[in-house]
């Protein structure tokens, strides 16, 4: 189930007296925001359901790559999403559970934990996506005590410590780049190469205190009470050693939040959901946009 939160009273009170929607959008990132806005626009009855507004701009510091918008934060890119979504009027419910959503002959019945069923002509998925896990021992042990999967919730938690950065994409760059007001040495860990933007690398150069073992692959996390360090394999000599740490930000990407809806339309092996040209799953009227 998802959780969801209400945006305002006159917009919970536009959900429980409408009850039937041209589209209803789950999820309030970029994608799900740009989907209401432009359903708005043609005149759809439209309304977003979302646990909060911008998604995984929450955990993100700043945006540079954003056309038009040199340098933002992450959350006043938010705001910005938010307002002009209110601009429009469209309604918001949130921090409310979605128990199910069925397809009842050409509609869709969207099921809430307090029991109100919502019905639909259509349905976008934009539910995004979750931190993707290690799966090592250990690894969950030390969720919360040391290991973490939020750098810019987190990172001053961790001031004046040894932190380890786990992954070589640009969310574990940026992670590099976050700790840096924080941490007193950074150690990176990749199991491959970098695939990081060279932007974001070239920053790096600058970091004292910037440790990066590639080729490199951690195979547990140690600790006693808290996390104090990890266990890893280096690929090439194939010896394994350990580095002593407070802190372990695992960045290597997401998982698509598709629960809602994995037993109703195709998915890939990963839990991708599967869509044609014009965004439709395999459920005719079912939609899906963003990282899911």
């Amino acid at each position: 189930m998802f959780s969801f939160n209400v945006e305002k009273t006159s917009e919970k009170s536009i959900f429980e007296h409408l009850s039937f929607w041209d589209l209803i959008v789950v999820g309030g990132g970029p994608a799900g925001l740009n989907a209401g806005l432009y359903a708005k626009r043609k005149g759809l009855k439209v309304g977003i359901i979302s646990y909060e507004i911008g998604g995984q701009l929450h955990n993100t510091s700043t945006v540079d790559n954003y056309l038009g918008i040199e340098y933002i934060e992450g959350k006043d890119l938010s705001d910005k999403f938010l307002n002009h979504i209110n601009s429009l009027e469209i309604p918001i419910l949130k921090q409310i559970k979605i128990t199910s959503l069925k397809r009842i002959k050409q509609d869709f019945e969207i099921t809430l934990s307090d029991g109100k069923i919502l019905k639909s002509k259509t349905v976008l998925i934009a539910t995004g996506g979750a931190p993707r896990k290690l799966e090592i021992p250990g690894e969950m042990t030390f969720a919360n005590k040391g290991v973490s999967y939020c750098t810019t919730c987190d990172a001053p938690f961790f001031k004046d410590k040894h932190v380890i950065v786990a992954g070589g994409g640009n969310s574990a760059a940026e992670a590099v780049i976050d700790l840096v007001p924080w941490a007193r040495k950074i150690t990176v860990v990749h199991r491959s190469k970098w695939r990081a933007d060279q932007i974001l690398l070239d920053k790096h150069k600058s970091i004292d205190g910037l440790t990066v073992h590639l080729n490199t692959q951690i195979l547990n996390v140690y600790g006693h009470g808290n996390m104090q360090g990890v266990e890893v394999l280096d690929k090439t000599t194939g010896k394994t050693f350990k580095i002593d740490a407070d802190g372990l930000f695992v960045e290597i990407g997401t998982v698509p939040n598709s629960t809602l809806v994995k037993d109703l339309v195709e998915t890939t092996g990963q839990g991708e959901i599967l869509v044609d040209q014009n965004q439709m799953t395999s459920v005719p009227g079912l939609y899906a946009a963003g990282d899911v």
